[in-house]
């Protein structure tokens, strides 16, 4: 598929995710209302959330359960506390998807019973925490019979019911989300679920590998983006909490200290001025007595948060009651009782005797945390006879706050979920993962080989990764992309011309080696042969592991290709000592040995003269020192063992086996045998033992070569 058309294809998805969005929203709320109207103890609300997870992913189901909770709230006042128990079955079934875990029996059971235990044990303690108990009536009753029937808690039934109903709601619910499913083309359903990501999907196993690896950083962005958004969010919450807090208690004690002081007020006016002093010698045996207190009950029940209700006369010694109701944890007092002012009470006892209004008082006693409001009750002269009074509970305030924080607490713990669900989705597809492939592919980049065709490979599998997010990363994407481009181009202009510049100079080796031979009327095909042999015996080193911290690919390069070179020093030996058929006198052999230095001198101007290649301080150091012995008694310096170059230390093996197995002027080639039999014999004392060792591994290939050589 061409790109444009791959994008195309991905937009059009991008546009389908939402609508199966709206449609999961729309089936949601239409079978909660079903189930609420007809009083169902099944919900059937989660159909379209798991189908949309199934097709969408984690964050269409999680909005897709999200809203239908704020939608269904219009005929479910509780549905909205349930967000927790949808975002977690939408994760549930994400997750299974993900995994590929929708196909056989037992997954769907296991998908089906962890639903069933979220909507269950996690539903119904959102219950108990709001209304103290199951939301259906038919639920409770039940509970309550097994309860009885079994000996346990009638906690322990409402989860254990809970869970069985959810079973069946679960499964009808998993079983037509999936049902569906089977339903939507393979092609449709790939496409729906690849299209959060802007760039090639990744795998399960590669996602699972995501900030691990020798190379992962101590602190993964992933990890530091999760905190970021968990903390931010928190923080948001902890403030808005607190506001909501504040203005709602706020609220709230504005409005019963309203109802403190309206039911003060209502109160003072059924009060009959007149009959206060019979009321409090008579009391109840008082003409319209129980009458008023009636009344005076009827104000209170009909006042939201008063607690305490009462009529009292304020004397210089204390105060005197004259109606006080009954609650269910108090008597109240008698008419006519008098008791001590509390000591809240005392700042204001000179404007109550003198019977004026005061606003109301707010006290903490043996009658616990209370606010009362006092509204004077005048006579036809306006002088205060009496008081009506109205307590109301502040812990029945601070009850509302705490029922308000758990409420929130479970709201916001779904919503929380969300959230940092969604900052997670948005930052796992626009930044972690398209950050960890380029990375990863760059990575591939650097610890390639320097094969031409494997780096053209990895700058293919970079360009295969396609990231589009539209953002500052897809125009580093870009730029990594077009960076690994011309790198590769520029290698490959470099491997030209490196190789142009090899072949120049394995033509000036061939040349000069060429120029040394034609001088030599018997070393025929010597400097091919001790080529070969120099490369078997490096290969048997390397094989071996002997000198493995030398014995790189370059070396063993560079070597190969200089061992030509080392008897470059014979140019300049006189003609009649180079091919003289007989022995040579002492001095002429003084004079052949000088090829070494020679030959050191020529390959040291060499050196100067391109700036030092490698190969050429090789091939400097087997024409100088491919006659050194290992037992220190070679010419032309005596070095000895480890201490002479290892390129003449091989070369030395590759020579002299030559010079033996080789027909001379002054000798006839000796058989193979006794060729070898001579290297064995000079292991330790002529020759590196490590280097005659790999020679006499390798005679099969030692042989090829004679082989050749001699049939030519």
């Amino acid at each position: 598929m061409k790109q444009g058309d791959r994008k195309g294809a991905d937009v059009r998805y991008n546009y389908l995710r939402p609508a199966i969005a709206v449609a999961g929203i729309i089936v949601n709320v239409l079978l909660t209302w079903l189930s609420c109207h007809f009083r169902l103890p099944l919900y059937l609300d989660t159909i379209g959330t798991v189908l949309a997870s199934l097709t969408g992913g984690l964050f269409t189901g999680m909005l897709t359960g999200v809203a239908s909770a704020l939608f269904s709230v219009f005929f479910n006042q509780y549905s909205v506390y349930f967000v927790l128990v949808s975002v977690g079955i939408a994760f549930t079934a994400a997750m299974f998807r993900r995994a590929g875990k929708l196909k056989k029996l037992r997954h769907i059971v296991l998908l089906i019973t962890i639903c069933a235990l979220l909507g269950g044990c996690l539903g119904m303690l959102i219950q108990w925490a709001l209304i103290g108990g199951p939301q259906f009536e038919e639920v409770s009753t039940v509970a309550r019979m097994l309860s009885g029937m079994t000996g346990m808690s009638y906690f322990t039934a409402t989860l254990i019911l809970s869970t069985v109903l959810n079973l069946v709601d679960k499964g009808i619910t998993v079983s037509l989300a999936l049902i569906i499913f089977r339903f939507i083309p393979e092609k449709v359903k790939q496409g729906l679920w690849d299209s959060s990501w802007k760039q090639k999907p990744l795998s399960h196993e590669a996602l699972s590998k995501t900030g691990t690896g020798e190379n992962a950083p101590g602190v993964s962005l992933r990890s530091r983006m999760t905190v970021m958004l968990i903390m931010s969010t928190m923080m948001v919450a902890v403030v808005m909490t607190m506001i909501c807090i504040a203005v709602y208690n706020k609220s709230v004690i504005a409005e019963y200290t309203e109802n403190a002081k309206n039911a003060a007020a209502f109160a003072a006016e059924v009060i009959d001025p007149d009959k206060v002093e019979e009321y409090v010698i008579k009391g109840e045996r008082a003409q319209g007595y129980m009458e008023t207190k009636r009344l005076l009950e009827r104000i209170r029940n009909n006042s939201d948060g008063v607690l305490y209700l009462y009529v009292l006369r304020v004397e210089r010694d204390g105060c005197r009651f004259i109606f006080d109701l009954d609650t269910e944890d108090d008597e109240g007092y008698e008419p006519g009782e008098k008791v001590d002012f509390e000591e809240a009470f005392l700042p204001y006892l000179d404007e109550l005797l003198e019977g004026k209004d005061i606003e109301p008082i707010e006290s903490n006693d043996v009658w616990g945390w209370v606010l009362s409001a006092y509204h004077p009750v005048r006579n036809k002269e306006g002088r205060t006879v009496c008081y009506a009074a109205a307590d109301v509970s502040m812990s029945y305030v601070s009850g509302y706050v705490r029922d308000l924080i758990l409420r929130m607490l479970i709201i916001f713990s779904g919503f929380f979920i969300v959230i940092v669900g969604y900052g997670m989705w948005l930052s796992g597809y626009y930044l972690i993962y398209p950050i960890k492939s380029m990375t990863d592919a760059a990575g591939s980049l650097i610890r390639g080989s320097a094969e031409q065709k494997e780096l053209d490979e990895n700058v293919k599998q970079l360009k295969a990764l396609d990231i589009h997010t539209g953002d500052e990363v897809e125009q580093l994407y870009r730029a990594i992309c077009t960076m690994a481009s011309d790198t590769a181009e520029r290698m490959r202009e470099m491997r030209y011309y490196a190789e142009a510049t090899s072949r120049m100079q394995n033509g000036m080796i061939i040349t000069m080696a060429d120029m040394v031979e034609n001088r030599d009327s018997d070393t025929g095909a010597h400097v091919q042969k001790t080529a070969a042999y120099v490369r078997i015996i490096l290969e048997g080193l390397k094989r071996k592991g002997y000198y493995a911290e030398k014995l790189t690919p370059k070396y063993m390069s560079d070597v190969e290709m200089s061992a030509p070179l080392h008897d470059v020093g014979k140019i300049s030996i006189p003609d009649a000592i180079l091919n003289k058929p007989g022995k040579l006198t002492e001095a002429e052999f003084e004079i052949m040995k000088t090829h070494t230095t020679e030959g050191k001198k020529i390959m040291e101007r060499a050196i100067n003269t391109t700036k030092g290649q490698n190969y050429l301080k090789e091939a400097r150091n087997m024409a100088a020192y491919h006659h050194e012995r290992w037992d220190g008694k070679g010419y032309p310096e005596g070095l000895r063992e480890e201490v002479i170059p290892l390129s003449a230390r091989v070369m030395a093996v590759a020579d002299v086996f030559d010079a033996l197995s080789s027909p001379r002027v002054y000798k006839p080639a000796f058989p193979l045998e006794k060729a070898l039999e001579i290297i064995s014999e000079g292991s330790g004392k002529q020759f590196d033992p490590k280097c005659v060792e790999v020679f006499m591994e390798s005679l099969d290939e030692v042989k090829a070569v004679l082989k050749k050589y001699h049939e030519e």
